[in-house]
């Protein structure tokens, strides 16, 4: 594995994740000092899942994410690009189900789920634009965007800090792992991932509305959520642009 950029291997990137789907869930409590469990629950909480909603995990590993949701009644389908990962899953969460699949090409008809979510998945997958226009397809009309992932800290003394932490991520990765250089990557790559701004809009170019982020841990994670509009509410702004238009608003 190279450099990490955007424009990554789908390929080489799910090796490495299958290469690590056993350690993958331990490994990122120790690297985040627990902080993995309370990002989580953070996101469990802002999609608010309900009994008999069909949501999308998407990058969804070994299941960690799509639990919760399932827990609450949801009818969650996890869906991840490396079969090591969704092998790992199956067997520690049998009641689950898991789809092998990719982000920029999802295997399922417009309009199905309530729900798209990903956590720290978005940073893997080779073209994320692509990505935005699929889960919109994928979504029902009125359907929720919701995406947690590694960003940029906005305060200089926070973006110091996890500037020094990130630099020492590469160093306990040589130590504790047997894949080094996933971690080599796993810092590569949130360093190439862009800050908040971008990212919304990226997500507003996709055609979703109500964009908007809440930072967490300072800005080292950012949570970004979506609507997909309704057909009334892409009539009224319809309407409404050609009245702004002519009052030259």
């Amino acid at each position: 594995m190279g450099a990490a950029d955007l424009g990554k291997d789908p390929s080489e990137v799910a090796g490495m994740f299958d290469a690590t789907a056993k350690r993958y869930d331990r490994m990122n409590g120790l690297f985040t000092l627990g902080n993995d469990r309370l990002w989580r629950l953070q996101m469990t909480r802002a999609v608010a899942p309900q009994p008999g909603e069909r949501i999308l995990d998407v990058a969804a590993g070994t299941g960690t994410s799509s639990v919760p949701m399932a827990k609450a009644g949801a009818l969650v389908t996890a869906l991840d690009f490396s079969q090591g990962m969704i092998d790992e899953g199956r067997r520690r969460y049998p009641e689950l189900e898991f789809v092998h699949g990719d982000a920029q090409d999802l295997p399922f008809d417009a309009d199905t789920f309530d729900a798209v979510t990903i956590s720290f998945g978005f940073r893997n997958v080779q073209d994320p634009k692509a990505a935005l226009a699929e889960f919109f397809r994928v979504l029902k009309p009125g359907g929720r965007l919701l995406v947690c992932e590694a960003s940029k800290p906005p305060l200089g003394i926070a973006r110091v800090g996890h500037a020094a932490f990130l630099r020492t991520v590469p160093v306990v990765g040589r130590l504790a792992s047997s894949n080094p250089d996933s971690y080599r990557y796993l810092v590569e790559s949130i360093e190439a991932w862009p800050d908040q701004e971008t990212l919304s809009r990226w997500i507003r170019g996709a055609g979703f509305t109500r964009v908007a982020h809440r930072n967490l841990t300072m800005g080292a994670v950012a949570l970004h959520r979506g609507r997909k509009p309704t057909e009334q509410t892409m009539r009224m702004a319809t309407i409404e642009r050609p009245a702004a238009e002519e009052t030259g608003a």
